[in-house]
This record gives structure tokens, C-alpha cells and sequence, in this order.
């Protein structure tokens, strides 16, 4: 492993209310929200995401406080869209300005979009169809920029897009239709290595041949051979989560250094979040692969800045 590359300060390493086990603004298996801000700092992270929306306080000058007096600094924020669906701006913005609202006031910079899924992501109910027809990639991407511009304008956001399992940007040859079809000055790529593997996509290759448009990571890792048995099953993404399909690193794929090593060498300064999911989980659980998982990447040469 590496004690030192250009990735070194390069990357500001955080962490998310996902890597405690948390997918709702309210469920009763997550933790409170007290107790995730408290176990974050302890384990030595000092970057955040806001998660979904109203899990954290809402009121910005509530949550500054919360966050500055654990030594925490907001990195994005996170919300779903689903501009596929052709017409649904109205429903869309009225949801994302209030993300970006607050994550705005928080100082951050980022607003991580993720497209909604076609199947439900605890329950693994289909919602609609797998696969979108041309149209509706016309919609999302259309949908998408427009949302791009729009953050940039009122609230100074970068809009980073996250393909997802179980949505429909998902395997490499959508996640790069995806990219041709936006524009690459407002829309950026939130690279999430565990998805990008799960989906049997190449992260290397993404970074590669569209250094431009990494904007930011999530780190995480798949375990293969529960991977195998998820895709055999074509099982839905909540249950895989429940499986064990996404495992604590360094146990599992992609490799984390040579992908730290790669993103290093962008000419960006970039956010690693470490992004485990884990809903739901034990109370006891999420910390020790929190300070496991950091003392990790530290090791492999990311920055924790």
C-alpha cells in the first residue's frame, strides 16, 4: 500500500449517514441522527453528507451548529430525480431546491443526484419497466441538464449524478450513454465504485476516458461471491444490501488504491465518501468499520483533510 501520492490531500476522505445504515429521513431501524454525527467524529472522518432529506435538521442554523461543534463540515447534498418519466419538473424542483437550499446555506458544494429506481429499494418491488426507451433517455437527460443549470444558478451547486443499481444508469454502456448525452460543463459524475462493480462496470476505464467528468466518489466495495449468487437470483438491490452484497474494504471489489491512485491524479480536487450500505444494521455495528475502513484509506494514500 501506499504512504504517500499526488491523491494525498487531493482527496477529502468523509463519510455518510448511508455507512450507518441510514436510506430514510425516518425509520426506526436507524440510528438517531445524535448518535451518527457523534460516531462519525469519533471515527476520525470530518466530512458529511447530508443524507436523505430531513433525517438531519432541517433548519440550517441548527444543524451548522451541530455539525461545527463535532468538528464536522458538510460535503453535498442528496436526493433522488426522476426526469425519465418525461413532464415531472414541477414535482422534481420543489423537492431538490429544498436539498439545495440547504445544503447551499451549509457551504457545500455539491448536490449529488441519483436517479429513482425501477425497483423499489427496500422492498425490491418492480415499479416500472427495467429499460427505457429512447424517449425517455431524451427526458433524462434534458431533465438533468436543466436541473444542472438551474442549482448552478440559484445556489452555486455542482450537480454530481450517481448511477445507481436497480435504476436505469447503471451498467458502463448506460453510464456512458448517460455522459454522451449531458453536458459536460454542468454535469458531473458521482463515481460510486461499489454500484459501478455491481452493475459489472469498470471504474478504471470510466476515470480513464472521462477524466472530466468525475466530480466526486463514493467509496465502496462489492463482495463477488455474494454478487454472483444476487445476479444468478436476479435479486433486488434492498435484499442484496441485507445479504451482505456491499462488504466492509478491504474485502472485497473494486480495489481501492489504484482507483484512489487514478483520481488522484486528476487535476481536481475531489470528495471520497465512504458510502457502506448497510440498511439496516445492528446499533453496534457501523463504528468499528467506520474507523476500520478510514485507517484503511489512509493507507492506500487518500488525504482525510
Amino acid at each position: 500500500m501506499s504512504n504517500g501520492n499526488a491523491a494525498e490531500g487531493r482527496l477529502r476522505v468523509g463519510s455518510a449517514p448511508d455507512s450507518w445504515g441510514v436510506w430514510f429521513p425516518q425509520d426506526e431501524r436507524q440510528p438517531p441522527w445524535q448518535r451518527f454525527l457523534d460516531e462519525v467524529a469519533d471515527a476520525g472522518y470530518r466530512w458529511v453528507e447530508l443524507g436523505p432529506y430531513g433525517y438531519l435538521p432541517t433548519d440550517p442554523q441548527r444543524l451548522r451548529d451541530e455539525l461545527a461543534r463535532r468538528e464536522l463540515t458538510l460535503s453535498a447534498g442528496t436526493c433522488f430525480t426522476a426526469f425519465h418519466r418525461g413532464d415531472v419538473w414541477d414535482e422534481m424542483w420543489a423537492h431538490v431546491r429544498e436539498v439545495a437550499g440547504l445544503t447551499a446555506a451549509l457551504g457545500a458544494g455539491h448536490l449529488v443526484v441519483i436517479p429513482e429506481m425501477w425497483r423499489d429499494q427496500a422492498s425490491g418491488e418492480q415499479l416500472e419497466d427495467r429499460v427505457l426507451d429512447d424517449d425517455s433517455w431524451r427526458s433524462l437527460g434534458a431533465g438533468i441538464d436543466r436541473l444542472a443549470k438551474a442549482v448552478h444558478e440559484e445556489f452555486g451547486l455542482g450537480l454530481r449524478f450517481h448511477p445507481h443499481a436497480d435504476s436505469h444508469v447503471d451498467t458502463q454502456p448506460n453510464v456512458e450513454r448517460f455522459l454522451e448525452m449531458t453536458d459536460p460543463d454542468l454535469v458531473k459524475l458521482c463515481l460510486d465504485t461499489g454500484h459501478i462493480s455491481y452493475c459489472g462496470g469498470n471504474n478504471l476505464e470510466l476515470i480513464e476516458k472521462y477524466p472530466s467528468r468525475i466530480g466526486y466518489l463514493h467509496l465502496k466495495q462489492v463482495d463477488p461471491r455474494v454478487l454472483a449468487g444476487v445476479r444468478d437470483e436476479d435479486l433486488p438491490f434492498g435484499p442484496a444490501v441485507r445479504r451482505g452484497v456491499m462488504c466492509e474494504p478491504p474485502n472485497g471489489v473494486p480495489e481501492l488504491e489504484p482507483i484512489i491512485q487514478a483520481t488522484g491524479d486528476l487535476d481536481a480536487d475531489l470528495f471520497a465518501i465512504v458510502e457502506q450500505d448497510l440498511y439496516p444494521c445492528g446499533p453496534e455495528v457501523p463504528l468499528p468499520i467506520a474507523r476500520r475502513t478510514r485507517d484503511f484509506l489512509t493507507q492506500c494514500g487518500a488525504g482525510t483533510g
